[in-house]
C-alpha cells in the first residue's frame, strides 16, 4: 500500500512593502516633532526615493503629514489608533501571561504590584508549585516598607532608572525574616511607572546565589511587559543584583 504524503501548508510571509511603511512610522520616537527625509533614511535604512513613495501612501491615510520644509510628522490617524488601543488595553491580558511564564522558568512565586497611597497593592500573582510559599493574594496590601518591591515603586515613580542603577533590586529578610524578593520596574506611555514585577520566596530558597541565577529572566520579563505597555525598557541593569539585608 502506497504511503500517503501529508502536504504541509505553505508558510505565511509578511508583505515587504507594508513592513517598509511600518518602518517609516516606527522611526518616530518620543519627543520627535518632525523628521527630515535624511533622518528617516538614517533610522530606517531605506533609500530616500523609497521613503518618498511610502510617505505618499501614508499621507493618504493621514498617518503621516508632510510639512512645507519637506520634513514629516505623524498625523492625526496615529492619535486615533493610539486612543483606540488605550481603550482596548487590559493590563491583565499582558501581565498574567508574563507572570505565568516567569513562574514556570524560575519555580518561584511571581507577582505584580502597584502603589496605593502608603501601601503597595498586589494586583496579580502566580503561586509557585513549591510547598513552602508566602501567603499573599491579589487584592492584598502591604506597607511601603524597605522590601525590593516597595523600593522599586518608590524609587521609580518619577521615571526610569539612571544608567548606573543596578537592577533588579534584591532584598532578603528586610521586613520579614523569612521573605526574599527581586523586583523590576515596568513603565508605560511617557515612561510613567505602571508597577513592579517581582519574584518572591523564602530566604532559604531565594538566596543571593539563586537571585543571581534568575535575575536575567526577571529583566527579560519586565522588558517584555514594558514594551507591551508602550514604555521604554530599563537600561540600568548592573552586573549584580543589588542586595539589601535587614
Amino acid at each position: 500500500m502506497a504511503k500517503q504524503t501529508v502536504k504541509k501548508p505553505p508558510a505565511l510571509k509578511g508583505v515587504s512593502a507594508a513592513e517598509r511603511a511600518l518602518a517609516v512610522l516606527t522611526a518616530f520616537r518620543r519627543g520627535d516633532g518632525a523628521l527630515s527625509l535624511a533622518e528617516l533614511a538614517e533610522r530606517t535604512g531605506l533609500v530616500k526615493s523609497t521613503i518618498l513613495r511610502l510617505a505618499l501612501s501614508l499621507q493618504q491615510y493621514r498617518l503621516l503629514a508632510r510639512l512645507p520644509d519637506g520634513s514629516y510628522r505623524l498625523d492625526a490617524e496615529t492619535l486615533r489608533l493610539g486612543t483606540a488601543y488605550q481603550q482596548a488595553f487590559r493590563l491583565s491580558d499582558h501581565v498574567m501571561p508574563v507572570l505565568e511564564q516567569l513562574a514556570a522558568k524560575t519555580g518561584e512565586t511571581t507577582s505584580f504590584y502597584v502603589r496605593n497611597g502608603e501601601d503597595r497593592l498586589c494586583l496579580f500573582r502566580v503561586e509557585t508549585t513549591n510547598r513552602i510559599r508566602m501567603t499573599v493574594q491579589p487584592g492584598d496590601t502591604r506597607p511601603m516598607d524597605k522590601s525590593a518591591i516597595a523600593q522599586t515603586l518608590r524609587r521609580y515613580e518619577s521615571g526610569p532608572p539612571e544608567s548606573d542603577d543596578e537592577l533588579p533590586l534584591f532584598t532578603s529578610g528586610v521586613t520579614d525574616p523569612h521573605a526574599a524578593a527581586l523586583a523590576m520596574p515596568v513603565f508605560g506611555i511617557a515612561d510613567s511607572l505602571v508597577g513592579a514585577l517581582a519574584i518572591s520566596g523564602p530566604v532559604s530558597r531565594l538566596t543571593t546565589v539563586r537571585a543571581e541565577q534568575i535575575k536575567g529572566a526577571l529583566v527579560e520579563a519586565a522588558t517584555k511587559l514594558t514594551l507591551a505597555c508602550g514604555g521604554t525598557p530599563s537600561s540600568g541593569t548592573g552586573k549584580n543584583a543589588r542586595k539589601r539585608t535587614a
